[in-house]
């Protein structure tokens, strides 16, 4: 019987890496499919490839980040094809106008320019360390994603950085999703705190949030095994400590 087919979606300057451990502990409940953008600068173009590059019928969308942005709007494009959502730390809003769009246009422009400069990864220490649990910073978890930084180049990052700027809104969307939803933030995430999952579980009727103690905005990394739980409870399964799957209702 074939498993049912499972799409990750990265976030910003992310890859495959970013769903490493979850494609290891799934993969007996999945066809685990981590996607690409390439060069891609908006959420449409990138939601556009997801689902021209996906196989046939229908899956379960996962996304990280700006993953999670990506997710919402191959959804929107094609809900039949959705049969589970599930948005990792992410967001939903377009970019603010005035000040606070400003603010974060300049400072993301910042971050390009430090990385034109001095390369991705002198970019990505500083600015990772904004990203996870403050117990993350020097570990393995943390070269594993400054790796995952310096495999990227400034011109995908600022095609990244167009897309994420020019992100649609999803607000009129939510309240309309009607698949099994599972949203998931860590608690120490500074850049998609619970506060905001926490509106969004409620403009959503069938979703379920799970915070993960200890973590920051890198929960799939940072707490692999409290992620890849939650994904199997979303999947209609359970995982015990060997990574095996106990099949429950779906």
């Amino acid at each position: 019987m074939n498993k049912p087919v499972l799409l990750l979606l990265p976030g910003l300057l992310c890859d495959g890496a970013n769903w490493a451990p979850q494609c290891r502990a799934l993969a007996d409940l999945a066809d685990c499919r981590v996607a690409a953008y390439g060069a891609l600068d908006s959420i449409e173009a990138m939601a556009t490839h997801v689902l021209s590059t996906a196989p046939p019928g229908a899956f379960s969308l996962a996304g990280h980040s700006m993953g999670g942005r990506v997710a919402l709007e191959v959804l929107r494009r094609a809900p039949e094809r959705v049969e589970r959502l599930a948005l990792l730390d992410t967001g939903f809003q377009a970019l603010p106008e005035g000040a606070a769009g400003e603010q974060e246009r300049a400072a993301r422009l910042d971050l390009l320019s430090l990385a034109r400069a001095f390369g991705m990864r002198a970019m990505g220490e500083p600015w990772a360390r904004g990203m996870v649990h403050p117990a993350c910073v020097g570990t393995p978890v943390f070269e594993t994603i400054l790796e995952m930084i310096a495999r990227s180049t400034p011109q995908i990052f600022e095609a990244q950085i167009r897309a994420l700027l020019g992100r649609p809104d999803a607000s009129e969307l939510l309240p309309q999703i009607v698949c099994p939803t599972l949203l998931l933030c860590g608690r120490e995430d500074r850049w998609s705190p619970p506060e905001r999952h926490q509106s969004m579980h409620a403009m959503m009727p069938t979703s379920r949030l799970q915070i993960v103690e200890a973590s920051g905005h890198m929960t799939t990394l940072e707490q692999p095994q409290a992620v890849s739980q939650g994904l199997a409870a979303w999947m209609g399964a359970s995982l015990i400590e060997t990574g095996s799957v106990a099949q429950g209702p779906a």
